[in-house]
């Protein structure tokens, strides 16, 4: 790929999450000239996200002394925040299950709730069970408090 063409795909990129601000769960359009399918263009927003999410776990995990998990899911949620849009598009439209599987993979590892020497399998269930947390982060009320129901 020339120069060239990696900032039209990026361009092309940019433009896509621009349109999909008011509604990420509404049909994409697709560059044809850049992206043969609704999947390749998918493929390439995951892999921004990807890209920006392996880096910030990187740089987190190396100036953190927190615990592993609390330092993944600090990191996922502030992406997910900075990039509001990619992370509803991915969730609205991503259907590849190796995209979402690898992702899943490298949440579970990278937190420490699985070894490498597990199944693959069973690596990607408990990353997406960590995912589904991530996405269902404990409401805050006043105070601070997150939504526990006080013990008797």
């Amino acid at each position: 790929m020339s120069w060239s063409d990696f900032y039209r795909r990026r361009d092309a990129l940019d433009a896509v999450l621009r349109a999909a601000a008011g509604d990420p769960a509404a049909p994409l359009a697709v560059d044809r000239d850049l992206f043969a399918t609704e999947d390749e263009l998918l493929l390439a927003l995951h892999y921004r996200w990807m890209q920006q999410l392996t880096g910030r776990l990187g740089a987190a995990l190396e100036d953190s002394d927190d615990d592993r998990v609390e330092t993944v899911a600090r990191t996922w949620r502030a992406l997910a925040a900075e990039q509001p849009v990619l992370r509803a598009v991915l969730d609205a439209h991503l259907t590849s299950t190796e995209a979402v599987e690898r992702e899943q993979r490298m949440l579970a590892l990278t937190a420490g709730l699985a070894e490498l020497s597990e199944p693959r399998a069973e690596i990607a269930r408990v990353g997406a069970a960590f995912a589904g947390l991530l996405r269902s982060r404990p409401a805050v009320v006043a105070g601070g408090h997150r939504g526990l129901a006080k013990s008797a």
